[in-house]
């Protein structure tokens, strides 16, 4: 594709071109990916080293406890990996209504038993064994190195950091892991966790076998227990990732591929088969009409996903029902263009995340991403080996009659999911792997950077720079304070109500990008990096 490399936006970054690449959301990861490559690893290689580095880089988005989902090209053909973790075996509704009482509509937002089984260990070991090329164990020693030595705490990480300490810092090892002079870090501070070090070393040592069955998880359990929480060995043990085919949508010549539910990905997928419904490329890039419109379309896949997105044998319809080209036609028919609009949903029937991404040369591409969900997770973290675990079941309802059912809590069920990797192909070949950071932002992201570089023609750093809206709930938007005011009093006009807020970290999302330029061994790439993160891609 013919880009335009004329930016009108504020930005501090160019694109970054090489034949491999690692771009992720702190430099020190992607440092972690390229000296992977250059030992002679490969994509996968690189994408597991940074991904363990983001646990240490990134503490306030992930951690040893997180979990994680994966696309990635192998040079031949698309595969997509679930690494989310299951509910403990105890959990009903039932479990939690004893707990926390009959009114409560979901299991609670921090502590233990918000935690389900952690999946990224899993998803590196798995990574690692079907398609890396260097020893496991040579994979966790940046990131041991980085516990060990400590880094100097970033900017953006450190405004999260120090903002999530009062509501957090009674969780148990919380204070006593990122707290280390009773607060959070300054900006500049070197945060050393010798804890997760020791963690890491023991993954490396047993291929995540320490992590689910060894010693680290019964360092878990001991803790999960001393607080009152039914996470047993038996949950860790019974832990598989899966291997699953992604799920895809046909924009104008191109395919965009996400995970199937239990995540969110097939927002982005509904919100772009209701655009296609629409010339976009012949409205400005920036103007309100092609913001109300994607808008519009997005409100409508989160209509839908709210009401049906579960894990997949919970779920009243299915993917394809959902995607349907006829069923998008008639949702797109429901845009107005002169008022914004509070949408239910359809009726399909008819008979704080990291994200990165690395690539190689020789043509492997990978598109990774895993959290532990909302600012610290669970704020709980074991001290022994630094595991600070996620609060995904949070993602669960314990009403049966209620409008989240589908995700209605059972043992050994995965929860709703918030993050996705992307993934772009045209007539079958590989053309870009990306992701967009920030809970419900995310197929928001995806879809917005990929109409300017699709529709607009814009390159994927310049696409990353423009400014963004935030969809939240019935007619309220969030957008960026760079959007021009002639499109936010634009959107004003036909009923959506915005408001401007100037934040860098989780509401308007931060992405990374690959765009495969052709041959890798003779194009190449071109990588892009979000300013909205302390990040950085690289390559060689």
């Amino acid at each position: 594709m013919p880009f335009s490399y004329s930016s009108s936006y504020a930005s501090t970054r160019l694109p970054v071109f090489a034949r491999n690449l690692c771009s992720t959301s702190h430099p020190l990861a992607a440092q972690a990916g390229l000296r992977m490559l250059q030992q002679g690893g490969n994509a996968v290689d690189a994408a597991v080293a940074a991904a363990a580095a983001m646990t240490l880089c990134e503490p306030v988005s992930n951690g040893l406890g997180s979990d994680a989902f994966c696309i990635l090209w192998d040079g031949q053909a698309l595969h997509g990996l679930n690494a989310s973790g299951r509910a403990p075996q105890a959990w009903t509704p039932e479990y939690f209504h004893r707990r926390y009482g009959t009114g409560a509509a979901t299991p609670p937002r921090r502590g233990i038993d918000s935690v389900t089984v952690p999946g990224a260990v899993s998803a590196w070991v798995a990574l690692s064994e079907r398609f890396g090329k260097l020893p496991f164990a040579d994979l966790m020693a940046p990131a041991i190195e980085i516990a060990e030595r400590g880094y100097l705490v970033p900017v953006v990480v450190q405004q999260k950091w120090a903002a999530a300490v009062p509501e957090l810092q009674s969780q148990p090892g919380f204070a006593q892991s990122f707290m280390p002079w009773g607060r959070a870090p300054q900006v500049g501070e070197l945060f050393q966790f010798p804890a997760a070090a020791r963690a890491l070393r023991a993954i490396g040592a047993t291929r995540g076998e320490a992590f689910y069955t060894g010693e680290i998880a019964q360092a878990m359990i001991a803790f999960a227990q001393a607080q009152g929480g039914s996470l047993s060995l038996a949950d860790l043990a019974a832990h598989r990732p899966e291997w699953v085919a992604p799920i895809a949508r046909n924009y104008r010549g191109y395919t965009l591929h996400e995970i199937p539910p239990n995540g969110q990905g097939i927002a982005a997928l509904i919100a772009l088969g209701i655009l296609e419904q629409f010339d976009l490329a012949s409205l400005p890039v920036d103007g309100p009409e092609a913001q109300h419109l994607q808008i519009e379309a997005i409100k409508l896949a989160f209509a839908d996903v709210y009401r049906y997105v579960a894990e997949p044998s919970s779920m009243e319809v299915t993917p394809a029902q959902m995607l349907d080209d006829s069923y998008l036609a008639s949702r797109a028919r429901l845009i107005a263009m002169n008022k914004a609009q509070d949408f239910g949903a359809g009726n399909p029937v008819k008979g704080g995340t990291i994200y990165l991404t690395a690539a190689d040369e020789n043509g492997m591409m990978v598109s990774f991403i895993q959290s532990n969900y909302q600012g610290f997770g669970s704020g709980c973290v074991e001290p022994t080996f630094g595991i600070s675990l996620q609060n995904r079941g949070f993602g669960f309802s314990t009403d049966p009659a209620g409008a989240n059912r589908a995700n209605l809590v059972a043992p050994g069920k995965r929860p709703f999911h918030t993050i996705i990797p992307a993934f772009l192909t045209k007539d079958g070949q590989p053309v870009m792997s990306y992701g967009v950071m920030g809970a419900n932002m995310q197929p928001q992201g995806h879809m917005q950077t990929l109409v300017r570089m699709i529709d607009h023609g814009q390159n994927p750093q310049m696409a990353c720079d423009a400014p963004r809206w935030r969809f939240n709930a019935g007619l309220s938007l969030n957008v960026e304070a760079s959007m021009p005011a002639a499109t936010v009093q634009g959107l004003q006009a036909l009923g959506h109500r915005t408001e401007v807020l100037q934040d860098s970290y989780q509401d308007f999302g931060a992405g990374q990008f690959i765009w495969r330029m052709g041959d890798p061994q003779v194009h190449g790439y071109l990588a892009a990096s979000d300013a909205r993160r302390d990040g950085l891609a690289a390559g060689f």
